[in-house]
């Protein structure tokens, strides 16, 4: 089982596994899957890096304009899902979505490399590409830009919070008889419950 008993908090349960997944995972141990729907009501989902989490949600960034920047903000709602393969133990997230305070955005994008803060403003995210070459156009035009100083943080581009409701912890188990725990929120407080395989 994954736990006796359920911790009062489900972020005890997901840090630990956050952690066992940043010393065992080869690569990207904070990669998660979003999901998001489109006006037609299609799901849509991509992979993102997990960048914070704490007791108001899970945040990643991303470029408003992009297709799920776009989904999110019509339909602020958003599934993720982290699986670690090597551990054989997964995490589902369901929620409202939020944005991020632009000084949470601002202070984030400060950390990242000078290309990736380059290439947040060449890249129309999403969008068709007639080529390769328009992407190093794109690229070059903005690091003759920014060739002095700080690059500032593009306005399309930020953070969205995922403000969970629901999280259900996944753990491999013999023959197929795996462990499922699943927190409900109900106002501060968490309700727990176990699910059949």
């Amino acid at each position: 089982m994954i736990f006796d008993r359920a911790p009062d908090d489900p972020l005890t349960i997901f840090s630990a596994w956050l952690k066992d997944a940043e010393e065992q995972e080869p690569n990207d141990h904070n990669a998660v899957t979003v999901a998001s729907v489109g006006a037609d009501g299609m799901p849509s989902a991509r992979m993102v890096l997990l960048k914070g989490f704490d007791s108001a949600g899970f945040v990643f960034y991303t470029n408003y304009q992009s297709r799920k920047g776009q989904q999110i903000l019509a339909h602020p709602k958003a599934a993720l899902l982290f699986h670690w393969k090597s551990l054989r133990r997964q995490v589902r997230i369901e929620g409202e979505v939020e944005k991020v305070s632009d000084a949470e955005a601002d202070d984030y994008f400060a950390t990242r490399a000078r290309q990736s803060q380059i290439g947040a403003w060449a890249s129309e995210q999403s969008r068709p590409l007639e080529g390769r070459f328009e992407l190093e156009k794109r690229v070059a035009l903005y690091v003759a830009k920014y060739a002095v100083g700080k690059v500032p943080r593009p306005p399309h581009w930020s953070g969205f919070r995922v403000v969970p409701r629901l999280i259900e912890f996944w753990q491999d188990g013999a023959f197929r008889l795996h462990d499922r725990l699943v927190y409900h929120r109900q106002g501060d407080t968490w309700r727990t419950e176990r699910l059949f395989p």
